[in-house]
């Protein structure tokens, strides 16, 4: 049946009859799956976008630091400030569920920047006191040389870690990094390593310009003793990110007299609640994508089964004569449903090829310079799995007009004019 030459011819002739009408029935479809395409596109470039914020970093970690408290309790005023110190990192890495506590510090606060200078160059950088276990929380990868280890921590060593953004403004291109020294705050520090950007958006461009130094160093040349800034924490991984933030809290609370109920005292960021809010958010877009999607595809398969039964009206005289000489009602539904299949299969075709190759050079012109949408491409296998799903509807909306077409008597059929 798919292969006998006349049934091609018939459907070729139909279609030369009708240009116009059979291009605007295809272009429904060929809009369909275009759209569809392009909006999973869309989608993905989102999603890839924004959870680029997250790479790098272990999604079951979290990031507490102390705030003012916002309730008296145990004879202490509301509005009180204070600071955790490395007694609060003894204790919580007694905890069975956290598989790392690193504290954290850095000069000027959170997001502060100070002048870093090397010989006539000045550069506004962040200054970062670290363990070296802050590795397994965010992903620190090299460039050059090495990060900071554990001897570097014991022997209190003046040397740091710096950015790429750091070494662009103090340093010459191709000028020898590994070895040389910069200055802060009068303290001069020795760089040992050149780290890479491992993170999109502002996170990414806060890494650039970081400068990582041992925390023991930090301390001791700053003069900010046990006090600690922040913690990095990351749970182990059959623990719950959200359980473990809470243990933790209702202990640094108990610590420094905060009211269990003071939801202001400490600040608080727990990447896994996070990424999940933004995975479910994204499920739901996709969802709505493929139900617009779908019925837009649906819309042009109804074009098509209407624009055939018009052609089984048109060729009902046709039909009757095929009937007569005998042909059996299987070969009568096959040409329809061939036809429709046909029309179908070429338009999703071509609105697929474009869709993707639309999709290619949008992320081509991208590349890696977005930061809130990257990498608009669909996966091959889902773009063939909504072509077959298109030419399955193709032959069913065949099917009606076919069935139309052989409930037809021959002698009537015949005498229609």
């Amino acid at each position: 049946m798919i292969f006998e030459r006349d049934n091609w011819q018939e459907i070729f002739a139909t279609i030369r009859k009708n240009k116009l009408r059979t291009f605007l029935t295809m272009l429904g479809v060929f809009w369909g799956i275009f759209m569809l395409v392009i909006m999973l596109g869309a989608g993905n470039g989102l999603r890839n976008g924004v959870l680029k914020e997250f790479a790098g970093t272990a999604t079951n970690s979290f990031y507490i630091w102390a705030q003012r408290t916002s309730k008296a309790y145990k004879g202490m005023q509301p509005n009180r400030s204070f600071n955790y110190t490395t007694v609060d990192t003894e204790r919580l890495k007694l905890l069975p569920e956290l598989e790392v506590v690193s504290p954290i510090n850095q000069l000027g606060g959170h997001e502060g920047t100070n002048n870093v200078i090397r010989g006539l160059k000045t550069a506004a950088c962040e200054i970062q006191a670290c363990y070296p276990n802050i590795a397994k929380i965010s992903n620190i990868k090299m460039k050059d040389g090495r990060f900071v280890n554990e001897m570097d921590i014991n022997e209190k060593r003046k040397i740091c870690v710096i950015g790429p953004r750091v070494v662009e403004m103090l340093y010459k291109k191709d000028e020898k990094v590994i070895g040389t020294y910069i200055r802060v705050n009068g303290v001069y520090f020795m760089v040992v390593g050149v780290t890479v950007v491992t993170q999109g958006g502002n996170d990414g461009r806060e890494q650039a310009q970081r400068i990582n130094i041992p925390y023991s160093t930090f301390q001791n040349a700053f003069n900010y003793g046990n006090v600690v800034g922040w913690f990095a924490i990351k749970a182990k991984d059959n623990v719950s990110a959200e359980e473990a933030e809470k243990h933790v809290m209702s202990i640094l609370k108990e610590r420094h007299k905060i009211a269990p109920n003071d939801l202001k005292a400490i600040g608080h960021v727990n990447l896994a609640v996070e990424y999940k809010k933004l995975n479910g958010l994204f499920i739901g877009i996709e969802v709505l994508v493929w139900i617009v999607g779908i019925g837009t595809l649906l819309a042009g398969v109804i074009g098509i089964s209407n624009i055939m039964l018009i052609v089984v009206k048109e060729r009902t005289k046709e039909i009757g004569v095929k009937r007569a000489l005998g042909a059996v009602p299987a070969q009568i539904i096959g040409q329809i449903v061939l036809e429709a299949i046909f029309l179908t299969s070429i338009s999703g075709y071509f609105g697929l090829v474009i869709g993707i190759g639309l999709l290619e050079a949008l992320d081509s012109a991208i590349g890696n310079s977005g930061e809130m949408f990257a990498n608009p491409t669909v996966d091959l296998s889902v773009a063939i799995k909504a072509l077959s799903v298109l030419i399955l509807s193709g032959a069913f909306a065949g099917l009606i007009p076919a069935s139309k077409a052989v409930a037809i008597k021959p002698v009537e059929a015949l005498r229609t004019e």
